[in-house]
């Protein structure tokens, strides 16, 4: 007998297969008993017919819990009406283990209680279909890049310094040391960049921000590239053209998911390279003429400033330029003007907010000093960076996209917290 997970019955259409599986759901009528299975590769419905089974296989499918795990063997069907275009003819059954009031029930359940069972809840199709563009993502990812020729370096997630100050990382005692937990691997990137010439990175970073918004995470994932010789409009292009290979990794892997997902395709489908540009100049005029009275020069964009601007365009906006004083200390000054810097901000549609910041990094060594001073830095820790600039600086530029946030936007889902296996939240720490 063929043993098949529910992703390849497809390869044995009028065969007999062996699956294993667990029992999402069901239903039945007098003489018919439907079961949601799934595997993790998919669902698929198995169809047992009490005319055609023996009776103890008949009474089994109608007594089995939900969530319990089973061998199930039958002949794989086509059937039109099934998102996988295949159900199963049930013919045996063999209970691996017997659930038994599994909390998670085919019910409305309030985001807390489906948080507190968060373990369980990755179970739900919805929570599949997420988790499997998450991994659709990090599997375009590393194509991507290494199709471009970079090479993957990981930096450390303890270090001894912080990219863009200390007021948001989390302090630990390494030894008789202060260290922190890694909020960007950039800076570590630049020195990799320095010896391989095209890098990224992928892995954790953390952020000890009180914010409770649907965009923010305590601990979250971030693809860094850093680029030697890559000036700021190279960075832009690199950019534009890796969002866009992603979502449309996605949209041809992933049709089943989004579908799943209730997902508007045509939306993605527009996001193709190149995308629009704004200046942060223009920005601020565009938002007056909207009514947002509020905001200033050399204010910091919100989240509705944000889905304002985005809101004019069909695909993923740059925000370029922001004022010097709003950005981190390494962004290298534009040419004509010292109160701007060059970097953008890649802000994704339909309100889901900033998902990359890059810029051109500074490569002249007393620039850097002066503004690590400014920024009130201690040079010593700083030193290994300061060396970048002495011993053959050259132009370079980089960005970070936030995993979380870009699942997300492609998924369609409201909250970031459904984007990552296991999300640490201000209030949440369990599972």
């Amino acid at each position: 007998m063929n043993k098949s997970t529910i992703a390849e019955v497809h390869k044995y259409a009028g065969e007999e297969v062996k699956i294993g599986a667990w029992l999402a759901n069901k239903r039945s009528s007098g003489k018919i008993a439907f079961l949601q299975l799934r595997d993790g590769t998919g669902f698929i419905q198995g169809v047992v017919v009490k005319s055609e089974v023996a009776e103890e296989v008949f009474q089994l499918a109608k007594s089995i819990t939900q969530e319990s795990s089973l061998y199930v063997t039958g002949t794989v069907t086509k059937d039109e009406r099934s998102p996988l275009g295949h159900e199963l003819q049930v013919n045996g059954i063999e209970v691996i283990h017997q659930a038994t009031d599994y909390p998670i029930t085919p019910k409305e359940h309030g985001t807390e209680f489906l948080m507190d069972h968060r373990h369980l809840w990755l179970r739900s199709k919805r929570q599949h279909a997420v988790m499997k563009i998450r991994n659709e993502i990090i599997r375009a990812t590393y194509e991507f890049f290494n199709e471009q020729g970079f090479s993957k370096v990981d930096p450390p997630i303890l270090t001894g310094s912080a990219p863009e100050g200390t007021t948001e990382l989390f302090h630990t005692k390494y030894f008789e040391e202060d260290a922190y937990l890694s909020q960007s691997g950039q800076l570590y990137m630049e020195a990799a960049a320095m010896a391989l010439g095209k890098v990224f990175s992928f892995g954790p970073t953390f952020r000890a921000e009180k914010s409770k918004t649907r965009r923010h995470l305590i601990e979250f994932w971030m693809i860094e590239p850093e680029m030697a010789f890559y000036e700021h409009e190279d960075s832009l292009k690199v950019q534009e053209e890796y969002v866009s290979f992603i979502v449309q990794s996605v949209l041809k892997n992933c049709q089943l998911e989004l579908k799943t997902l209730n997902r508007d395709v045509s939306k993605l489908e527009q996001v193709q390279a190149p995308f629009p540009r704004i200046s942060y100049d223009d920005a601020i005029k565009f938002l007056h003429e909207k009514g947002f009275d509020d905001i200033q020069w050399g204010d910091d964009f919100g989240a509705p400033h944000e889905t304002a601007i985005a809101e004019s365009y069909e695909k993923p906006v740059f925000i370029t330029h922001y004022p010097t004083s709003l950005k981190p200390f390494y962004m290298q000054p534009a040419q004509d003007r010292e109160d701007v810097v060059l970097c953008a901000d890649l802000i994704a549609p339909e309100g889901y907010g900033e998902i990359i910041g890059g810029s051109e990094r500074i490569h002249d060594y007393d620039l850097l000093k002066q503004r690590l001073e400014e920024h009130g830095l201690p040079l010593e820790s700083y030193e290994w960076y300061l060396q970048l600039r002495q011993f053959g600086s050259v132009p370079h530029s980089g960005f970070g996209l936030g995993l979380e946030r870009t699942v997300a936007w492609i998924s369609g889902v409201e909250h970031v917290r459904e984007s990552i296996p296991f999300p640490r939240l201000l209030n949440r720490l369990y599972p």
